[in-house]
């Protein structure tokens, strides 16, 4: 049997004990920080007395960690369930309880069903065959690439009539919003937010940095944009790229691939070892093959699981 309770800001440290055990076990190393779990239990919107769950072991070991946590107002639920492996006890009970939170969320914004979303290792059976078990299909798969850097790069020369801004002023940082949500509105998962909304929650992840979002101008008007934090920086010593999206209009000129290698350039020179990135395997734009014609590499996978609820 397992004991249940809410989880508390405090209870980060543990939660990441449990959560690093199962990344090893699965994919041979931890895949995130304590700050990383300390942003998911401060994440805007998140009800520490309803959307999260921590299963204990008779030992007082935390065995289980489950959340929720709604997109906006949206009909997408996106939902977390980690179990310690060896202790698959409470991993049904922590399943249904996500799934019935979901369900409450979607009612609580006025919507008869939701789509609830989990990520997946693609390397992960017993996870694939649970998420199968509560109705669960895959949706699509991410891929995490790679650049290595070797000492400083020289950022590239922009194409004619492109300009660049430093989203640390406020207008620039409105604009990279627009051009974001424009950019990605055909992307999986995509869920149309407020600015407001966009900017709370980025502000509230402790590896955020507006100074690593670029807004790319042509001719003047706003083109493309790349949004950049420091996700990555403990753990692997990389830069990230959490989005890069450049506007139909302005797409098939080497805006993108001008936008990568600046971001590139600027991680050596802050000292990263690398820069990383996540794409969609089914992404709307041929993303893939210019991340690895700009010289990444794939060196994980990581599925999305889907289920409406």
């Amino acid at each position: 049997m397992h004991r249940i309770s809410r989880p508390r800001p405090d209870d980060a440290a543990a939660i990441h004990e449990l959560v690093a055990a199962y990344d090893t076990a699965v994919v041979g190393a931890p895949d995130l920080t304590l700050d990383d779990v300390a942003d998911e239990l401060a994440a805007p919107g998140f009800d520490h007395d309803k959307d999260g769950w921590l299963a204990y072991g008779e030992d007082g070991r935390l065995d289980g960690w489950a959340r929720t946590l709604a997109v906006g107002d949206s009909d997408l639920v996106e939902a977390e369930v980690v179990v310690r492996p060896g202790a698959e006890g409470p991993a049904g009970d922590l399943w249904g309880r996500v799934l019935r939170r979901a369900r409450e969320l979607g009612a609580e914004r006025g919507h008869d069903g939701v789509t609830v979303h989990i990520d997946v290792y693609a390397t992960d059976d017993a996870k694939r065959a649970m998420a199968a078990e509560h109705g669960f299909e895959p949706g699509t798969s991410f891929h995490r690439m790679r650049i290595d850097h070797h000492g400083a790069a020289l950022p590239p020369e922009p194409p004619a009539g492109v300009t660049v801004d430093s989203g640390d002023d406020e207008d620039v940082r409105r604009e990279g919003y627009r051009v974001h949500q424009e950019g990605f509105a055909d992307h999986f998962g995509f869920v149309p937010t407020t600015y407001e909304q966009w900017h709370a929650r980025r502000q509230a992840m402790s590896k955020n940095d507006w100074s690593q979002l670029t807004l790319a101008r042509i001719d003047g008007r706003p083109a493309g944009v790349i949004i950049g934090n420091d996700q990555f920086a403990d753990d692997e010593k990389c830069g990230y790229v959490a989005a890069l999206a450049v506007l139909p209009d302005f797409r098939g000129r080497g805006l993108g691939r001008f936008l990568l290698r600046h971001a590139f350039a600027a991680d050596a020179a802050r000292g990263r070892r690398g820069t990383i990135l996540h794409v969609d395997s089914a992404n709307a734009t041929p993303a893939v093959g210019l991340y690895e014609s700009a010289g990444m590499r794939r060196v994980l996978s990581i599925d999305v699981w889907q289920r409406r609820v």
